[in-house]
C-alpha cells in the first residue's frame, strides 16, 4: 500500500484497539506524510524505557536478542580463523619482547606479584588485551561498515524489536570475537606455561566475559556515534591504545602512586587485568573480588547508553 508517485506517503505501523498483550497487539496501516519511517517504527513498537519492563517482555527482548545475534553468527562464521588470528600478533609481539626480552632481567631483580616469573605476570594481562581490542574494534567496524558503507543499518533500526535487544545481539556478536581471539591467546599462554588450568577456570573465564561484554557495548556505542573510519582510528589511539598500556597488563597498580593509581583504576581494563592474574594464580582469599561488580557496573551503564542510542539513532 504505497501513495502515488506524486505523493511522499510512507507506510507506518500504528496499534489497533486490543484486548491482547503489547506483544499481540493488531496493526493498522495508517498513511503518514513526511515522517521518517524509523523514527515511526520504533515510537510505536519499542518498549518505553520509563516503564518497568515485565517477565514476558524480557523474554521477548532476550528471544529477539538471540535473533539479532544468529544474524551477526551467520556473517561472523565464514570468518572466526580471520577473527580468532585477528587479534594475535600484537600480545604475541609484547610476550617476546617484554616477557622474554625484558623479563629475564626482571627475574633476576625482583619477584612477580603472581606467577613465577615477569612472563607469566604478564600473560593474563595480554588474554584481557587480546578480547579488548577484538570485542571493540570488531563491533564498532561491524556497526560502521553497516552505517557507512553497506547502507544496511536502517534494515535493523526497522526491525520490530526492543532497542535494548538490538544493543544485547550486537554485543554478544562483539563477545564471541572477543572469546575467539583471546582463546587463541590462552592457547599461547598454556604453551608458554603448561598451567592449563590456571587459565581454563569458571573464575578467569567469568572476569574474561564481563571484559568482553564491557569492550564490546563500548564498541557498539562508538560505532553509533562515528561518521567515517578516521573517527574509529581518533577513538582507537586516544582510549584503546592508552588503556593497552595503562590497564595493569604489565605491571602492578598497587605499587604505583596515588595519583597515577586513581587514573589506572578508572579504566575498565584494570580490573580486568587484576581479575584475570589473580584467578589465574593467587588463591580464592586474595582474589579482588570487586573487579567483577565493576566489570558488570560498566556493562549496564554501557548498556542503557547502547539501548538509547539505538532508540534515537537517525540514520
Amino acid at each position: 500500500m504505497i501513495g502515488t508517485k506524486h505523493s511522499a506517503a510512507l507506510l507506518t505501523l500504528s496499534p489497533s484497539p486490543s484486548h491482547h498483550q503489547p506483544d499481540a497487539q493488531n496493526y493498522e496501516v495508517i498513511l503518514r506524510r513526511d515522517v521518517n519511517p524509523i523514527n515511526i517504527v520504533k515510537s510505536n513498537l519499542a518498549f518505553p524505557f520509563s516503564k518497568t519492563l515485565k517477565g514476558s517482555q524480557w523474554q521477548t527482548i532476550i528471544a529477539d536478542s538471540l535473533t539479532v545475534f544468529w544474524g551477526e553468527w551467520l556473517k561472523l562464521r565464514v570468518r572466526i580463523l580471520q577473527v580468532a588470528a585477528a587479534g594475535l600478533i600484537s600480545p604475541l609481539i609484547y610476550i617476546i619482547g617484554f616477557g622474554l626480552g625484558l623479563g629475564s632481567a626482571l627475574d633476576s631483580a625482583m619477584e612477580p606479584a603472581a606467577g613465577d616469573s615477569y612472563l607469566e605476570f604478564i600473560l593474563p594481562g595480554m588474554i584481557a588485551l587480546s578480547s579488548m581490542t577484538i570485542s571493540f574494534s570488531g563491533t564498532t567496524f561491524s556497526i560502521c561498515g553497516e552505517r557507512l558503507y553497506t547502507k544496511t543499518f536502517a534494515e535493523t533500526l526497522l526491525m520490530p524489536v526492543h532497542p535494548l535487544a538490538l544493543y544485547l545481539g550486537k554485543i554478544l556478536a562483539g563477545i564471541v570475537r572477543g572469546l575467539m581471539t583471546s582463546g587463541s591467546v590462552i592457547v599461547v599462554a598454556v604453551l608458554f606455561t603448561g598451567k592449563v588450568f590456571s587459565f581454563i577456570n569458571p573464575l578467569f573465564l567469568l572476569v574474561l566475559l564481563l571484559n568482553c561484554a564491557v569492550f564490546s557495548g563500548l564498541g557498539v556505542i562508538v560505532g553509533l556515534n562515528v561518521n567515517s573510519l578516521e573517527s574509529v582510528g581518533l577513538y582507537n589511539n586516544f582510549l584503546i591504545v592508552p588503556m593497552s598500556f595503562l590497564g595493569a597488563t604489565f605491571f602492578d597498580p598497587r605499587t604505583l602512586p596515588l595519583a597515577l593509581k586513581v587514573i589506572v583504576y578508572l579504566l575498565p581494563l584494570s580490573y580486568a587485568s587484576t581479575g584475570l592474574r589473580a584467578a589465574a594464580y593467587l588463591p580464592l582469599s586474595q582474589f579482588p573480588w570487586y573487579s567483577i561488580p565493576v566489570l558488570l557496573a560498566f556493562a549496564i551503564a554501557l548498556s542503557f547508553i547502547g539501548a538509547y542510542k539505538f532508540a534515537h539513532q537517525q540514520d
